[in-house]
């Protein structure tokens, strides 16, 4: 299987387009593991998901959980390779600043890019490292689509 990579550039809040993603995986019955080894950005993303839109229900749990396998968006700090059990199927959402441990085990791996410059910049090394490990990544650009 050929991990497929896209990136999403031009997002103008990098966890509220990540919020609005992982709404429509779940809203289209797809499962999602959403990844970022820093403990205060997963956090602030679990936050958002309860309040970035009101009317807005998005079921998620952390990875350890019991509830975990049972749940559309499944959030972790941890190696994302381990939460790949619970969901076989789901896509892999990173919000790290790094490419994800063990991503090649996820059919589509899903990147936000905000406008900000470190953004931006970790951005560009993920895509180079994608590259070296024999990927092609694609572009998408969210600003036209707003």
């Amino acid at each position: 299987m050929t991990t497929r990579i896209d990136f999403a550039v031009g997002a103008p809040d990098r966890l509220r387009a990540a919020c609005q993603t992982a709404r429509k995986r779940y809203l289209a019955g797809q499962r999602l593991i959403v990844y970022c080894s820093d403990g205060n950005r997963l956090t602030a993303f679990d936050r958002m998901l309860w309040a970035f839109d009101e009317t807005a229900f998005v079921p998620h749990v952390l990875a350890q959980d019991a509830l975990a396998a049972d749940t559309p968006i499944v959030l972790t700090a941890a190696d994302p390779g381990q939460a790949l059990a619970l969901a076989p199927d789901a896509w892999l959402l990173n919000l790290d600043d790094a490419c994800p441990p063990h991503y090649e085990g996820f059919a589509r791996v899903l990147e936000i890019v905000s406008d900000r410059a470190e953004d931006k910049a970790a951005a560009r090394a993920r895509w180079r490292d994608y590259l070296a490990a024999g990927h092609q990544p694609q572009s998408h650009d969210l600003s036209r689509a707003a």
